[in-house]
């Protein structure tokens, strides 16, 4: 074998095996988002994440320092992470509000809800009271922001007069509350559901935005008014 050939055979496999170190955080994540969602945290075992990665259990501490981290990186990585890209997103956002709120949560459901990462809100609901730490941080990384970014929408919607004034703190929670059914339905096996209806995502949250829009909405608000006066 020539010298030149050797050298490069040589850095063929050093090529290699750099672009594998450098896939592994990723495939890393993928495997431990998998085993969190079918398994729950607790029984979620740092070997089982490496096996399913294709490595050694050395190897995911090299990158994780304990199972928590590696939770943590993967809530980073599929939502808290992305929450700075969605604020940008909403804030240039030139429709009116109605149709910004409709946005948001169809877009949620597409880029969170339909995926695995979805999994990740019922582990929380079912492992918080047991896992203190995990529950502050998730806490802190996903719940905080993401109602932060519901307030936004609405106090939009009031600074524009599209919607009634409101109280947040509990607006917020209506916007939210499908969303986590919806999520529940997906991952309760049928036992959110009839066994006989076939939930359409798409829908629901069609109907869920008409719904909310038509006990915000100062026209819908406007139009109360009489009916309630003829009560009195």
């Amino acid at each position: 074998m020539s010298l030149s050939k050797l050298f490069r055979d040589n850095t063929a496999v050093t090529a290699k095996r750099e672009r594998r170190k450098e896939a592994r955080p990723g495939e890393l994540l993928d495997a431990a988002l998998d085993l969190f969602v079918e398994k729950g945290f607790a029984a979620t075992r740092a070997e089982e994440v490496a096996a399913r990665a294709g490595v050694s259990k050395g190897t995911l501490f090299l990158y994780f320092q304990s199972k928590e981290e590696l939770f943590k990186a993967v809530v980073r990585e599929n939502i808290s992470g992305r929450f700075t890209e969605w604020r940008a997103e909403l804030e240039s956002f030139e429709g009116t509000t109605s149709e910004l709120l409709a946005y948001c949560m169809n877009v949620w459901w597409e880029r969170v809800g339909l995926t695995r990462a979805s999994g990740l809100t019922k582990l929380m609901m079912s492992e918080a009271k047991n896992f203190p730490d995990i529950a502050a941080f998730y806490q802190q990384e996903v719940i905080q922001p993401g109602q932060a970014l519901i307030r936004s929408i609405l106090q939009r919607g009031m600074d524009r007069g599209e919607f009634r004034v409101m109280d947040l703190d509990y607006a917020v929670y209506v916007v939210i509350a499908p969303m986590i059914f919806l999520i529940l339905s997906r991952h309760s096996g049928g036992v959110c559901l009839n066994s006989d209806f076939d939930l359409d995502p798409k829908k629901y949250i069609t109907f869920q935005v008409e719904t909310i829009l038509n006990g915000i909405g100062v026209a819908s608000n406007s139009a109360a008014q009489p009916a309630r006066k003829a009560r009195a």
